[in-house]
């Protein structure tokens, strides 16, 4: 794999069969070319990595909510910036509070399945 397109999925094989270091290349030189600017570009690209390695291992709730997020208007690329919003908020809660007493992707996942359109555009 060459490149890297947020509106287009990687084939699954391709992406997880690529080191994280070649991830972040291809996922920070996509950005470049769009002229995106972030706070913290390679925490932009982590987003994006781990989005994408959810969807290409066929994690149901990433998958399901990538679906509902495109049926209700959003882009690929802005529906994984949604996913991804949701991971590093979670991981931030976890980092900061600790687990709970759920398991914690049980958490992230609930997020996820709870995560709209319109919940995106407010937020």
């Amino acid at each position: 794999m060459d490149e890297y397109d947020a509106d287009r999925a990687p084939d699954p094989e391709a992406w997880l069969a690529m080191d994280e270091d070649e991830r972040m290349f291809l996922v920070q030189e996509y950005h470049e070319g769009l002229r995106f600017d972030a706070p913290s570009m390679m925490g932009h690209a982590i987003a994006h990595i781990v989005v994408e390695n959810q969807l290409a291992s066929g994690e149901e709730d990433v998958v399901r909510a990538l679906e509902r997020l495109t049926k209700g208007g959003l882009d690929r690329h802005e529906a994984v910036h949604a996913i991804g919003a949701m991971f590093m908020e979670h991981a931030h809660e976890l980092i900061h509070e600790g687990p709970g007493d759920v398991e914690p992707n049980e958490a992230y996942f609930a997020k996820l399945r709870e995560l709209t359109v319109d919940r995106w555009r407010t937020r």
